[in-house]
This record gives C-alpha cells, sequence and structure tokens, in this order.
C-alpha cells in the first residue's frame, strides 16, 4: 500500500511540474500606437498635464476583436499634446481620448465619437481633434523683473460653445520648475502665483489680459525656468488646460 502512495505522489508531482513548464505561446506585444490630441478650434496641440495618468490626458482602448465587453486599457499623453506606445498587440480596438476638453463618449446625450481601429503592420496613427473646456494663451513673453521675480500676461477664453461644459472657472495659475515639465503635478509651489475666483467671477474676465507675476520672493540666478499658465473649470477631475512652454533665463 504504501508503494502505490509512492508511485501516486510521484505521479503527481511529475503532473505538477509538467503544467509549471508549459511554454507561454503568445506573441509579445510588438505594434506601435501614436498621434497627437489636437483642438478643432485652432489646430494645436491640447496642452496637457506630465507624471500623473490620471488626472491627465489619456487614450482609452477596449480591445473589441475576442470581447464585447473588454477591460479598458489606458496609455498616457504626453504634455505637449502627443502619445506613442510600442507596445500594443496586434488587435481591433475602439479607441477615444480622455482629457480637458469636451468627452468624446457621453451617455446623457448619448455621443460616441470613438474610432474603431485594426492595429497591425507596425505603426498605427490614431489622432483626435476635440473641444478644450478652457483655452489659455500667452499675451507677450514672460519679463524678469527688476526684484527678480517673473511676470507673464495671458488671455483665458472658452473652447466649446456647448453649455453643458461652460463650467465655472475656479482658478488660473502660473507654474514655475527648472526642467521643461511643468505644470499642476511638477512645479516649485513655493513660485506658484494663483487667480482665484468664486462661482461664476471669472466669466467678466474672458479674454481679457491677465497678469500672474511668481511669489517667493527673487528667484534663484544663474539657471533656466520654464513657465507654464494652467486655468481649470470645475468640471468633473478639474483638469488643467495649459499654454505651451515657455524658458526664461534668469542670469
Amino acid at each position: 500500500m504504501k508503494r502505490v502512495l509512492k508511485h501516486i505522489a510521484l505521479g503527481l508531482i511529475i503532473v505538477t511540474a509538467a503544467s509549471c513548464t508549459k511554454t507561454d505561446n503568445y506573441k509579445a506585444p510588438d505594434q506601435t500606437l501614436q498621434g497627437t490630441i489636437t483642438d478643432v478650434g485652432n489646430g494645436q496641440n491640447v496642452q496637457g498635464e506630465i507624471g500623473d495618468a490620471a488626472n491627465s490626458s489619456r487614450i482609452k482602448l477596449l480591445e473589441i476583436s475576442y470581447s464585447s465587453n473588454p477591460t479598458p486599457q489606458y496609455l498616457g499623453v504626453m504634455q505637449d499634446g502627443t502619445y506613442v506606445n510600442t507596445k500594443i498587440f496586434a488587435a481591433t480596438y475602439k479607441i477615444s481620448a480622455e482629457g480637458a476638453f469636451v468627452p468624446m463618449v457621453q451617455t446623457t446625450p448619448v455621443v460616441d465619437q470613438s474610432q474603431t481601429v485594426v492595429v497591425k503592420g507596425g505603426t498605427t496613427a490614431v489622432n483626435f481633434q476635440v473641444e478644450p473646456l478652457l483655452r489659455v494663451s500667452w499675451v507677450g513673453t514672460p519679463v524678469l523683473n527688476a526684484n527678480g521675480t517673473i511676470t507673464v500676461q495671458v488671455t483665458v477664453t472658452r473652447g466649446t460653445t456647448n453649455a453643458l461644459f461652460q463650467n465655472n472657472i475656479t482658478d488660473v495659475s502660473l507654474f514655475v520648475n527648472t526642467s521643461e515639465y511643468v505644470g499642476n503635478n511638477i512645479n516649485d509651489a513655493s513660485r506658484t502665483a494663483r487667480i482665484t475666483y468664486t462661482g461664476n467671477a471669472a466669466n467678466t474676465t474672458l479674454g481679457t489680459t491677465l497678469t500672474l507675476t511668481t511669489v517667493g520672493g527673487a528667484l534663484p540666478t544663474g539657471r533656466d525656468y520654464y513657465l507654464r499658465v494652467g486655468a481649470r473649470t470645475d468640471y468633473g477631475l478639474k483638469q488643467y488646460n495649459y499654454t505651451d512652454v515657455k524658458k526664461l533665463a534668469v542670469p
């Protein structure tokens, strides 16, 4: 009896070992998906956040090749509004973009501006045109003041005529950093200048020139500073819409 049990145990060990060494025959993802998110109104890239995929622009992928109810996959978007990912499986996807713009997919009313795309053959480009919640534009160039602070001027306007997404503006903020990556998530908080609003108070400032000056006294000399202004509404995740990045040398 003991000998029989030993043989049974040995057989189980062999079966278990065989199952553990089974070869994974799935091909590794080798496709590239890339593109740009642009403002449908002016053709410019929609500037975004950096360093926080959950609260910045992102690309949503639904692989519909094998399932009618797939789990969403998300790709991060760079702060200049472009994205690229070189590790995508060849498949058919339903693709949309999410960020500080009018949602491409809505339930009430029903809107679906997603794109169904077959990703194969190496590199697939998928671009999106969206309506940003706000447009933030530079007026002139940043100025280094005699006291070592920096002053900038911008205008803020609505990026959409859709009243459902013309929420109250909560703030306009000047972000500063010593690298080109700068925004709400990455900045020198001790230098951030912010204009805050309550209710609909910001409506009277739309289209007017706003002036912001860095706080915290004189900036350390002998280095470059990167500046970007963001404005946001109280819609959804309260994400910022941004200018592009400006560099200013402080000698």
